[in-house]
């Protein structure tokens, strides 16, 4: 078993302690998140980790021959190869055995008897590695995780200088995917993921037999692919079992726990404070003054970050609007005379709808967007408003009129609505801004910091049909539960494009999918319920799909053993004939118990991952880890007997 260990690490930058005495182990199948406020210093732990920063103090020890992968937030970019070429590179290691294999085979030429013997038993271990590890595998392996992460085969022959800066990530954690690295760190891998890669990758962590620590801000994401939360907190690092949802439940009391313990501290040292400030002056109360002040000294004061305040906001009143917000008839879209991107879409909004917009990168979400926005006049069909429609547009874009010295609190208090200037700082702390941040001047800001203040702005603006392209995007869970919140709670209508599920599953009313490829023009359906609904009826398509192409698949194999029966049966004789008759039955048979099994095995499993997310197990160490050695037997077993299922299987059709 691989595994990294750190014992009693610390960091600090200045006089601030970014890692204070942080002791960690992650092992082959940890599944793990980190967590933390904004600046808690979590992609420092992971570089740590990585052995890309050094820390002042502490030990880090790694297990022989482990690999680690790490993928940083952003910053990659591949050149001068193919997208195929570069993928290979990640099965660096693998090539290395090889010629480690092959050295020894050019050795044994040459040497003695008893030297070749060891070289040859040394080659065998190396090559038997190489077979473990599905090195030998990798060209399948590597179509897989690329088209999972959404490229096309088409993508393989082109130059990786050729895609934009989220691609170039993409192919970056591609590559931390392919090289089956026994610990995987992942730092926000889902930024520039749309939902389609999101839900492959999480299948993949699902499935993943290394262990994997990640930062992300996607609550459902992390739901679905960790079982531990290692939060930072302060500089301390302390670890939580359960998944995400459940680690903010048990989060939320220790922190209603810690401030109130705030609370009393601050009228202690408000009470302190009012003596030493009334009596310090004064040469009877002196002494007791300087008592008070050594008194306020010794207090360690308990520090609750900006992030951990819950902050909520309403917009200013959506514009009364009819009923109807916003008709499109016959609506078309293509670019250079090609085929249409949206093809002839019919769609009737009405007030207080929350349309969300799905479909694969390339589909026209965002293209649809902006020509509702009327940000595009270049398409054919109608668009129509409702009465008395405003709209507001928020995109990537919108980071780019974000301009001048100001800073950003008075440019927020201009454009503020009287009533909510009192609520400025509060408002800007939910979109991130925190303490002296908000006096930092609009000139110096990264794009997504000014894509904060675009989204915000337009969310205290007086408009009654909000049309947002991926407003999550750099923001935090806390302050994509604002966002929400404030959504949910706005009196007008809503059509939106985000790549973060939970956001869209607790936003959404109605699901418009687009469709699109490169070789006939763009289709559509609309579902007239939430966006689990939609995914639901995803699922079942799937299924119905892959169960037809299964029975023809089955038909026609069946179909060619009876051919061959009947061609040979002339030459068979009655008794063969039985023979094989009694021996297909056997195989029935047996294909019968291994079902039963399988099905026994199913529910034994459902059974006892009920029990691992019961309370009583969960928060008590020794049953969560017993139940899940249970489960970690049953899912072998469970594997065996798919295997001989499937096999017995292939026999008998």
């Amino acid at each position: 078993m691989a595994f990294i260990q750190f014992s009693k690490v610390s960091l600090a930058f200045g006089n601030r302690d970014i890692l204070k005495d942080v002791s960690v182990n992650l092992q082959t199948g940890t599944k793990a998140a980190l967590t933390g406020a904004n600046g808690a210093g979590k992609s420092t732990l992971i570089k740590i980790m990585a052995g890309l920063v050094e820390p002042d103090s502490g030990e880090r020890v790694i297990q022989k021959d482990s690999r680690i992968a790490y993928l940083p937030q952003s910053g990659l970019v591949h050149k001068e190869n193919t997208l195929k070429e570069e993928a290979d590179k990640a099965f660096a290691w693998g090539y290395q055995i090889q010629k480690q294999a092959d050295s020894l085979g050019e050795q044994m030429a040459n040497a003695t008897d008893e030297v070749a013997s060891r070289l040859a038993e040394e080659q065998s271990l190396l090559l038997s590695k190489l077979e473990d590890s599905g090195w030998y595998r990798r060209e399948a392996l590597a179509e897989q995780v690329l088209i999972g992460l959404g490229f096309t085969r088409e993508d393989f022959c082109k130059q990786t200088d050729a895609f934009s800066g989220g691609w170039q990530m993409r192919i970056a954690l591609a590559k931390a995917l392919m090289c089956s690295p026994d610990i995987l760190l992942l730092d926000e891998p889902t930024n520039y993921l749309d939902i389609e890669a999101r839900n492959w990758l999480e299948k993949f962590l699902a499935e993943y037999k290394g262990g994997f620590l990640l930062v992300s801000h996607d609550r459902y994401f992390l739901d679905h692919t960790i079982n531990e939360v290692y939060e930072l907190f302060n500089g301390d690092l302390k670890r939580y079992p359960g998944n995400f949802s459940h680690y903010e439940e048990v989060r939320k009391t220790e922190l209603a726990t810690l401030m109130a313990e705030y609370e009393q501290q601050q009228q202690e040292i408000h009470h302190l404070e009012d003596f030493i400030r009334r009596f310090g002056a004064k040469a009877t109360k002196a002494s007791q003054a300087q008592e008070r002040q050594k008194m306020l000294d010794k207090i360690v004061r308990i520090e609750i970050p900006e992030s951990l305040k819950k902050i909520h906001f309403t917009f200013p009143p959506a514009p009364h609007s009819g009923r109807i917000v916003l008709t499109l008839d016959k609506l078309c879209k293509s670019y250079d005379n090609k085929v249409n991107v949206i093809n002839n879409l019919d769609l009737v909004l009405e007030k207080g709808e929350r349309l969300v917009v799905a479909g694969r990168n390339g589909a026209g979400k965002s293209t649809l967007l902006r020509i509702v926005a009327g940000m595009d006049k270049s398409f054919t069909g109608t668009v129509k408003l409702g009465e008395g429609v405003s709209v507001g547009y928020f995109s990537q874009d919108s980071a780019e009129k974000i301009t001048g010295s100001e800073s950003i609190l008075d440019r927020l208090e201009s454009r503020c609505p009287l009533e909510l200037i009192p609520k400025a700082r509060d408002m800007l702390g939910a979109f991130l801004f925190r303490g002296d941040d908000v006096f930092k001047s609009i000139d110096v800001l990264s794009g997504g910091e000014k894509s904060r203040i675009a989204l915000l702005e337009l969310l205290l603006r007086p408009v009654n049909l909000l049309v947002l392209d991926e407003p999550t995007n750099h923001l935090d869970i806390h302050s994509k539960d604002v966002l929400l919140e404030a959504l949910k709670d706005f009196g007008g209508t809503v059509i939106f494009v985000s790549h973060d599920r939970g956001f869209i599953e607790d936003l959404s009313t109605r699901v418009l999918e687009l469709k699109s490829s490169s070789n006939q023009n763009g289709s559509y359906r609309i579902f007239p319920g939430d966006y689990r609904y939609y995914m639901q009826r995803l699922e079942e398509e799937a299924s119905v799909e892959q169960n037809t192409l299964s029975k023809t698949s089955k038909t026609s194999k069946a179909q060619e053993k009876e051919d061959n029966i009947q061609k040979s049966a002339t030459k068979q004789s009655w008794e063969d004939q039985k023979k094989a008759q009694a021996e297909r039955r056997k195989l029935e048979k047996e294909v019968e118990k291994l079902e039963q099994k399988i099905t026994e095995l199913e529910e034994k499993k459902a059974a006892l991952e009920q029990q691992l997310s019961s309370p009583e197990v969960y928060s008590n160490g020794e049953k969560a880890k017993s139940v899940q050695k249970q489960i970690d037997s049953v899912v072998q077993e469970l594997e065996e007997t798919n295997t001989k299922w499937e096999s017995l299987a292939e026999q008998v059709v």
